[in-house]
């Protein structure tokens, strides 16, 4: 385990909070935005597709209160899901989960609108073939054409389905984290703790919430002589490392691959 931890990498609790609680609201934001996206707007082409090219005729008026009552929804839910996005600042080790926990209230609350507007869907006047046109013959429907008309059943099904993979994703990484969590402070309470050096710093082209983040080599004394470690960090632009920065290395004598890297409080990093 090769970590360098900084103040903008240490998860902030309260920010968690706030990712989770952001949840509820958007979660019935984007229930709203299914549900009136599939009556107004998914149900219309779905008719049209069917051969039911008035279907928007004598019922505009329903149709457009609910396109109306779409717009809004769908605004609030994204406005929602961003804030959710920038909840954990400044935790740089949340950013991954803060955009799964976005996307995973956009499909579930999808899921569950969509859901609730399985019955008031509209029944297209032919079932099977498509209704003729003049004096033509009807026409069967084709492999899209069912699929088209299983819409009201697809979309939830699929959002949900979408939900189920990113719990299990969001479940796998709250484990890994409490894993990595536990070693931390195991080597906190028992590692054998020695002052190390940057030898090394390389800028990976790659910025995180503005701030820059580099590929750092830690020289450190072991009890089998000098060793290096390899991580990564982020820092504010301004306080980039350099070379001979004297940081607080802990590592597991038992265990190479545990090792914990953290600025030196007797000195400053940079």
């Amino acid at each position: 385990m090769f970590r360098f931890t900084t103040v903008f990498s240490r998860p902030d609790r309260r920010a968690g909070w706030r990712l989770w609680l952001l949840g509820v609201p958007t979660t019935l934001a984007w229930a709203a935005a299914g549900w009136s996206g599939a009556l107004g707007l998914l149900d219309g082409f779905r008719l049209m597709s069917l051969n039911r090219v008035d279907a928007w005729g004598a019922d505009a008026n329903p149709e457009v209160s609910i396109m109306l009552f779409f717009a809004a929804a769908i605004t609030v839910a994204s406005s929602l899901g961003f804030a959710m996005m920038w909840a954990a600042v400044p935790s740089v080790d949340r950013m991954g989960t803060g955009f799964r926990v976005s996307s995973l209230t956009t499909a579930l609350g999808v899921a569950l609108g969509s859901g609730v507007a399985i019955p008031s869907w509209t029944p297209p006047e032919a079932v099977g073939q498509r209704l003729p046109f003049l004096d033509g013959k009807a026409e069967p429907w084709s492999d899209v054409d069912w699929v088209v008309y299983y819409e009201p059943y697809l979309v939830p099904a699929v959002s949900a389905l979408v939900a189920l993979v990113l719990i299990v994703l969001l479940l796998q990484a709250f484990l890994t984290e409490a894993e990595s969590d536990d070693r931390e402070q195991a080597l906190r309470h028992r590692g054998r703790e020695v002052t190390g050096f940057v030898t090394h710093v390389e800028f990976t082209d790659v910025w995180v919430m503005g701030h820059p983040k580099f590929v750092v080599h830690v020289r450190f004394p072991a009890e089998t002589g000098e060793r290096t470690v390899v991580t990564t960090m982020v820092t504010p632009l301004f306080q980039a490392p350099c070379r001979g920065s004297a940081v607080r290395v802990r590592y597991d004598p038992q265990d190479p691959e545990a090792v914990l890297v953290e600025p030196d409080p007797t000195g400053s990093l940079f």
